[in-house]
């Protein structure tokens, strides 16, 4: 019983770490708004940057979009936002 406890717990641990994970290629506006500091005006900067292609990495990501950067970055990484499925690296 204690084995299948443990089991459990471990599966429901990994499950809600990779629930909260967000990665930006693949977000929709609703999702990207969901982010503490991110807003309406600067996902639909998010999207257009998008369109012309996937974000290759956070670099790429703070090249292309205006209002994102190191610290922005950093607080959106923090919260799960993921790009190519990376956090953004210190």
């Amino acid at each position: 019983m204690k084995r299948w406890l443990v089991s459990l717990f471990w599966v429901l641990l990994c499950a809600s770490h990779t629930a909260s994970a967000l990665e930006i290629n693949q977000a929709n506006e609703a999702e990207l708004d969901s982010l503490k500091g991110m807003g309406p005006s600067l996902s639909a900067k998010v999207l257009k940057a998008r369109a012309q292609g996937p974000f290759q990495s956070w670099a790429d990501l703070m090249q292309r979009v205006s209002g994102v950067g190191r610290a922005k970055a950093k607080a959106f990484s923090d919260q799960g936002l993921t790009v190519n499925g990376q956090t953004l690296k210190p």
